[in-house]
């Protein structure tokens, strides 16, 4: 039996607005049927049309941009700008990342999501987020995560209860993994991270996060280690976690996408990998989720 999408499924296959489908299929132009009251779409079928038609323009697609959306990395940031892939950052947090993929306004995003019932990061939210949308996901770092604070430790700050003690604490935006992942912390540590005190400015990246607390505009913050380190700021290691970039299929294969998973073969990225500290690449460009094989 061949594989079947759904109307917003074979959407976002190809691209184009759900209401784009159904006037396809009014005016008779797109292979499917009608089941249950559903109208269903046969993949292989969807495929062949796509070629017999997109010389037409009967597809009207649009361009995905060469646009990282999502979660900022320090070391990925820097593998962008040096492998020349003409990548453009587009820093919005972990879940803006995977709306904007879901959504062809982005390429691939970073994402570092933990889920508290699994404790697993990332696929459970691809697979509730994403599911219809065809993505693969490839590993591409593990992290040391912890609490960035002043260099020399001056308000003592050994573990997340110890926020609670008058640390004015940087805050991440809303849907950004690392705040997701603070409020995880609190609330495995018995209160809210509701009830702590933050600073009035909001950090849209982990650089953002620690030039806070450099200027003395904060006092600690959750963020990576690397992003101590480029500041020289002291570092209370908390958490291991999994950085991955969510990537659509079509522009893996494309040159913008392949010039960054190239670079990272190179000892240079390693090499940097080491420099900025609390990075674990060993795993880099391996697929951890496959959106076909996992329907």
């Amino acid at each position: 039996m061949p594989e079947m999408m759904t109307t917003r499924e074979v959407a976002d296959y190809l691209r184009i607005k759900e209401r784009k489908v159904y006037d396809l299929i009014r005016r008779e132009e797109i292979p499917c049927a009608r089941v249950s009251g559903k109208w269903l779409f046969p993949r292989d079928l969807i495929d062949r049309w796509v070629l017999q038609n997109v010389s037409s323009g009967v597809v009207a697609a649009a361009p995905v941009p060469p646009v990282i959306a999502g979660s900022h990395d320090p070391l990925l940031e820097w593998a962008v700008r040096e492998s020349g892939s003409s990548l453009a950052f587009l820093s919005g947090g972990s879940l803006n990342g995977m709306q904007r993929v879901a959504a062809g306004e982005a390429a691939l995003c970073g994402a570092h999501l933990r889920d508290p019932e699994t404790g697993d990061y990332n696929i459970p939210w691809v697979e509730r987020l994403l599911a219809s949308s065809d993505v693969v996901v490839i590993a591409w770092a593990e992290r040391q995560q912890g609490l960035v604070v002043g260099a020399g430790n001056p308000l003592g700050i050994r573990e997340v209860s110890d926020l609670r003690k008058g640390a004015r604490v940087v805050q991440r935006q809303e849907g950004a993994g690392s705040r997701v992942l603070l409020e995880q912390l609190c609330a495995e540590a018995g209160f809210e991270a509701d009830s702590l005190t933050y600073a009035k400015a909001v950090a849209r990246t982990e650089a953002d996060l620690a030039a806070m607390i450099m200027d003395g505009r904060a006092d600690a913050g959750l963020a990576v280690a690397a992003a101590a380190g480029m500041f020289r700021l002291d570092f209370v290691p908390l958490h291991r976690e999994r950085f991955d970039l969510i990537i659509r299929r079509r522009e893996f294969f494309e040159p913008p996408v392949q010039a960054l998973l190239n670079f990272t073969r190179t000892p240079a990225f390693e090499l940097r990998a080491g420099e900025l500290g609390g990075y674990d690449v060993s795993a880099v460009g391996e697929v951890v989720w496959n959106g076909v094989s996992a329907r």
